[in-house]
């Protein structure tokens, strides 16, 4: 469990995967995105597969992590489908990928499928030494369907499973960060995303056990950090 009290700026920054998935994005986006993520040191920019050439020639030199959101944002596309992207992502230059699981298979409780899907991308990541995390999109599913995949992955060991995509009726919450963690144990780590735009949130969410927030306002949390420090001086 993270320390908040001892955390430092440089900490936080290191639990921020900067996002920017618009389907309106541009290369100037891009080259902001990375700008800021090299300036504040964050650990990633969470992209969509298509740009990371491009991020990962901006962020050239820096220890800044290309992310790759595959089967994005609907996770409806086969196992195969995402294996490629997945491949295709990895070839391009991307460190860290992000996967939807297929919500249906899960809702249908195809579990043996959701785990299919999970090995064989796991599988590949592992391969070539990424870090990889699952996107459950929890808004859709029940608590009992979030133990459920919350089980499988705690068996197929990806490095985290992660509440939502951003783009789904509603992102992260502190029940839903407790009872992944509270499901995964030690095995693997979560990561909260979708809905946090400010620090006292994001210090709920780490709180509740999360080591990684995805968020496109990961300067204004920062802020935020800052300048509670400040007032507590």
């Amino acid at each position: 469990m993270i320390d908040i009290d001892k955390m430092s700026a440089d900490d936080l920054c290191q639990l921020f995967d900067h996002t920017f998935l618009k389907a309106y994005a541009v290369s100037s986006d891009f080259e902001k995105l990375c700008d800021e993520a090299k300036k504040y040191h964050f650990k990633m920019v969470a992209i969509n597969s298509y740009p990371v050439k491009l991020c990962k020639k901006l962020l050239e030199g820096s220890d800044v992590h290309v992310g790759a959101a595959i089967g994005f944002p609907l996770g409806q596309t086969t196992i195969e489908t995402k294996c490629f992207e997945t491949e295709k992502a990895i070839e391009d230059g991307a460190d860290e990928i992000d996967y939807v699981l297929n919500v249906g298979k899960l809702k249908e409780n195809d579990l043996e499928y959701i785990e299919e899907e999970m090995e064989k991308i796991v599988s590949i990541c592992r391969e070539n030494n990424i870090l990889i995390k699952v996107i459950f999109e929890n808004c859709y599913l029940t608590k009992e369907e979030i133990v459920k995949a919350a089980q499988i992955a705690r068996k197929v060991k990806p490095d985290f499973i992660k509440t939502s995509t951003g783009f789904g009726t509603s992102g992260a919450t502190v029940e839903d960060v407790k009872l992944m963690k509270e499901t995964v144990g030690e095995e693997v780590k979560v990561k909260a995303a979708g809905g946090i735009r400010d620090w006292d949130t994001c210090k709920k969410m780490i709180s509740a056990g999360a080591e990684r927030i995805g968020t496109s306002a990961s300067i204004e949390i920062l802020k935020d950090f800052l300048n509670e420090r400040e007032s507590h001086q």
